[in-house]
């Protein structure tokens, strides 16, 4: 009995290949009824035969092709992603100008709000505590801006080794122990000392704290006396009836304030004319240009006894000292390096009592009218003196008139001090 199905005998099936065949080649496609040859692959090498795809039994058109024949064990024949998605091709260059422009945008953000943030920390710490609007009777504004500077000999947050470390003395309350007007204008800015030991005349004053006004008696004092009869307020009071110039704004600062801005914004160099020493003050310098660090610096410019003409020569070098003090304050060494510049604007900005009015605007301006004094675009002086009586210093009436009405009409300074 035939087994084999119609149209394969032993007679018709041809030459065969393979098991049990004696054929020299193999059975042409048309007999392997599962296979069928796929598009050409790409060539594998020399010799190598097209391999066949396999076709789904079901017969789909679209067949199942896994890759493996062809090389592509994932995605489609071409080489292409997952999914038969086309291959990426080469990475596009980089936009050198989209990142420099958003580089630019960024850093623009982190300037401003690093400067508005700047801006409200120091102007929170600023201490508005003296109210220019309680003096009386006070002469018209002229050109320019007025600031009356007064370092006082306040111990406020010294412990005992510190006024011990900076030779101050244990004193309650506290005194002026050097007081400047300084005038900011557009011809020149002019810094004039006042020594405290200066004959002035106590005029008619409202009281700070009881509101009280207290009547003229042609009192004679010395400057001084006047903040530690009433303070900050009198003070301006009596400056602006003695002088009949108008004052803008108050700056005050400590001992220990003084000292600490001196510290941190790392020693301020100065050129020392003469030696001197006086144990008071602590004070022990040599000729010549040396940086000073703050407890230098308080004994610098508080040194009065050894000096002939004591406070004379006291305010010139207080003069000179604030002077470099606002130069090295606004170099770029302290106001770029931020571990610089923030322990300085916190240590000065902790120490100043300044007046309501007061803005940073107005105290960057006081600063850099001191560093263009320093610099020579300006002129300091002493108030002029024209004698002296029961050891205070009387000022020249003629001179201090010229002065005061150079200032006021913001003219170029043609009077000298002592």
């Amino acid at each position: 009995m035939n087994d084999w199905p119609e149209g394969w005998s032993d007679d018709n099936r041809g030459p065969r290949y393979g098991r049990g065949s004696s054929g020299a080649q193999p059975e042409g496609a048309r007999v392997m009824r599962q296979v069928r040859r796929g598009p050409a692959a790409p060539p594998q090498g020399a010799g190598v035969p097209q391999q066949p795809s396999y076709v789904d039994g079901g017969g789909y058109a679209g067949g199942y092709d896994s890759g493996y024949n062809t090389g592509q064990v994932y995605g489609s024949p071409g080489g292409g992603g997952p999914g038969g998605a086309p291959a990426p091709g080469p990475r596009p260059a980089p936009n050198w100008r989209r990142r420099i422009k958003w580089t630019a945008i960024t850093l623009a953000t982190v300037v401003v709000v690093t400067s508005v943030a700047t801006y409200f920390w120091a102007d929170s710490k600023l201490r508005r505590e003296v109210d220019l609007s309680t003096v009386i009777d006070r002469p018209q504004a002229g050109s320019g801006t007025n600031y009356l500077i007064v370092g006082s000999d306040s111990r406020e947050g010294m412990t005992k080794a510190d006024e011990k470390k900076l030779h101050t003395g244990a004193a309650e309350g506290k005194r002026t122990d050097s007081m400047m007007i300084l005038h900011v204008g557009d011809n020149g800015d002019t810094l004039i000392s006042l020594p405290r030991d200066s004959n002035v005349e106590i005029p008619s004053y409202k009281g700070s704290t009881s509101g009280k006004v207290y009547p003229a008696t042609g009192r004679q004092e010395k400057l001084n006396a006047a903040y530690a009869e009433d303070g900050p307020t009198l003070l301006v009071r009596t400056i602006e009836y003695n002088t009949g110039l108008h004052i803008d704004h108050y700056v005050e600062i400590g001992f220990q304030g003084f000292a600490n801005i001196v510290d941190a914004v790392g020693g301020v160099q100065i050129d020392i004319d003469k030696g001197f020493k006086d144990k008071w003050s602590g004070a022990d310098f040599q000729a010549g240009k040396q940086t000073l660090n703050g407890q230098q610096a308080l004994a610098f410019v508080r040194t009065r006894h050894a000096f002939a003409a004591s406070d004379l020569q006291r305010t010139k070098n207080q003069q000179k000292f604030l002077a470099a003090l606002a130069h090295q304050v606004a170099t770029p060494s302290t106001v770029l390096n931020p571990f610089r510049f923030y322990p300085t604007m916190g240590a000065g900005l902790d120490s100043l009592i300044v007046d309501k009015d007061m803005s940073l605007w107005n105290l960057a301006s006081m600063f850099w009218a001191m560093k263009g004094v320093n610099g020579g675009d300006g002129t300091s002086l002493n108030m002029p003196i024209s004698g002296s009586v029961g050891g205070n210093l009387v000022w020249d009436k003629a001179k201090v008139k010229t002065l005061v009405n150079e200032l006021n009409n913001d003219q170029k300074i043609t009077v000298t001090g002592n």
